[in-house]
């Protein structure tokens, strides 16, 4: 396994795809819980799922910087 390419997933990103996949929260919330603009939320979320598809299509390994 130490020779697969890794994922890096931060805390950050990891906060932001529980509120939003597994809290299902709207966004204002989301961005409330965290308190952060809906804009950046919505970055972060987005890198997350980039990170997340580049790992599951490319075959990499997922790691969580907590």
């Amino acid at each position: 396994m130490s020779e697969l390419e890794e994922v890096v997933l931060q805390e950050d990103e990891l906060e932001v795809l529980r509120l939003k996949n597994i809290e299902w929260l709207d966004i204002i919330r989301w961005a409330n819980e965290m308190e952060i603009s809906k804009s950046t939320f919505a970055r972060i979320y987005n890198d997350a799922v980039y990170k997340l598809s580049d790992a599951l299509i490319n075959g990499k390994v997922i790691k969580m910087n907590k």
